[in-house]
Order: structure tokens, then C-alpha cells, then sequence
């Protein structure tokens, strides 16, 4: 399976949203997750033509899922020195659930459902701005109605379902230096997951206004439905589900608690799994 999903859309980044998803149109019709950012910046701004557009997405088999609140990270300076680095300098305190409190992540998660349901949304997945998840967001999500979770190097089925390692193949479009090293870093992720079960292909607006960008993504999605069927991240966890069903109802969990140590890539793993943090 390929799963393309459009990251950070929000009425201050439409346009190169749309820019992004036509970029893809153009080489293929085929299904879309949108990460929907509900208070961007915690900017008051509402957006009818992105609304509207979002509608006819789903209305075409697309997929809307729940990309944080406000995509900030309020928590920045909390933490030990890697911690503090990684969410201030590294993702520009824009991993907002990566230090949260159980109550505020709950709160911050509910505020997002009722966004979504103001707008006659239902998502069925949550995905963290910058993948970071702390312990207390993990313990928010999974009091939630939410089916799937997706981390930078896994996809997590949450109600007992499988997790799958994927590392996500993602641009870094924001310096000169990104932009010519992560192409080559998104080949060698897809060549290392050749045989996996699932690709994950994560773009963001910016990679909309670098042409030399635009073009690796189409020719990427080229090779890759030549060989992989793509789908919404919903109709993953839905497959994965069914997967481990159908071919080990009797495994036993792992040891580990951290299925990215000592594993395969495209290893499914046990929920039990599931890392804490």
C-alpha cells in the first residue's frame, strides 16, 4: 500500500495545498489524506473556499484526519536539553503534542472533534504535528474515538490493532540544504521499504513552491504506483487490521516495548508494542 497525505492544511496554507494535490492529480487520480490543522498558529481565520474544498475531497473518496489543534508546541521549554532542542530548533516548536499533559491533550483533542463535527466532519485518525506524541497525549488517545495514530517511523493501529513500522519519506523544504538532501533521503527510504507492506509519502505546503521539488514527488509517484496500490490512511489501518487477522490470530507479542529497536522495516508488530512516548 501507498499512503500520500497532504500535511498542515489550514486556510493560511491552502493555496499550496492545492498547488501540492494538483502536482499529484496530474500524475495520478488517486486517494488523498488531508491533515487538517483546525487553529493554525491559533490564527481565528475560517476559510469557506478550503471548506468547501475539503467537502468535495471527501466527496471523491478522500480523507480528512485531525492534525493536532493548533499546530504549536506552547510546552517548548520544557524538558532536558535533546528534548528541548529537538522541539525548539529541529521542528521550530511545531510538535505540539509533544509535551502535553494528559487533561490538556484530551482537551485540546476534544476541541479539534468539535471542530471538525461544527463542519459535518467525523475523522477517523490523528496524526501529531511533527509526529511527536508525549506519554500524556498517548494516554489522551487512547480515550479517543480514533482508530489510527501515525508516528515519523511507525502507523499505529489504536483498539488493539497492529503497528507497522514505516518510516515516513518527507521533504525538507525549508533550507537550500534540505531541499537538495532530502530527495535523495526519500529514494533511499523507499528503496529500503521496497517489500514492505506500506509506503508513507508526507508532503507539506512548502515543498509546493520549490519546482525541482514539485517534479521528484511526480516522478516518485510514478515508480511507486507501478508497484503499490495507493489508498487513505483510514483504508490502511483497516487493511493492516485485517492482515494480522487473517495471517498470525495467534501471535505473540514481542518483548520489546519499542518496535523500532531490532526490528525489519514493514515489521508488523502487536499493539502491545506500542511505544509510551
Amino acid at each position: 500500500m501507498l499512503c500520500v497525505s497532504i500535511h498542515d492544511v489550514a486556510p493560511a496554507t491552502w493555496p499550496d495545498c492545492l498547488r501540492l494535490v494538483q502536482a499529484v492529480r496530474a500524475v495520478a487520480d488517486i486517494p488523498l489524506t488531508w491533515l487538517v490543522v483546525p487553529h493554525y498558529h491559533f490564527r481565528p481565520e475560517r476559510s469557506a473556499a478550503m471548506e468547501a474544498g475539503l467537502d468535495a475531497a471527501l466527496a471523491r473518496g478522500d480523507e480528512l484526519a485531525l492534525h493536532g489543534y493548533s499546530h504549536l508546541d506552547t510546552e517548548a521549554n520544557r524538558g532536558g536539553l535533546r528534548a528541548r532542542f529537538l522541539r525548539n530548533v529541529y521542528t521550530r516548536r511545531e510538535g505540539e503534542f509533544a509535551a502535553l499533559r494528559h487533561e490538556e491533550a484530551r482537551r485540546r483533542i476534544e476541541l479539534g472533534l468539535d471542530w471538525f463535527a461544527e463542519r459535518g466532519w467525523t475523522p477517523t485518525g490523528f496524526v501529531p504535528p511533527a509526529w511527536l506524541l508525549g506519554e500524556g497525549a498517548w494516554q489522551a488517545l487512547r480515550e479517543s474515538p480514533f482508530v489510527y495514530t501515525t508516528t515519523f517511523s511507525h502507523f499505529h493501529c489504536l483498539r488493539g490493532g497492529p503497528v507497522v513500522k514505516s518510516p515516513s519519506m518527507v521533504y525538507a523544504a525549508r533550507n537550500r540544504s534540505g531541499r537538495w538532501l532530502s530527495p535523495r533521503v526519500a529514494d533511499a527510504t523507499a528503496a529500503m521499504l521496497a517489500h514492505a507492506p506500506l509506503l508513507r509519502f508526507s508532503l507539506h505546503p512548502p515543498d509546493a513552491r520549490y519546482p525541482e521539488l514539485v517534479r521528484h514527488i511526480q516522478r516518485t509517484l510514478e515508480r511507486l504506483l507501478a508497484q503499490r496500490r495507493a489508498v487513505t490512511k483510514a483504508d490502511c489501518a483497516d487493511a493492516l487490521s485485517n492482515m494480522l487477522t487473517s495471517t498470525a490470530p495467534n501471535s505473540r507479542p514481542h518483548a520489546s516495548t519499542d518496535p523500532s529497536q531490532g526490528n525489519s522495516p514493514g515489521t508488523v508488530h502487536n499493539a502491545a508494542d506500542r511505544p509510551s512516548c
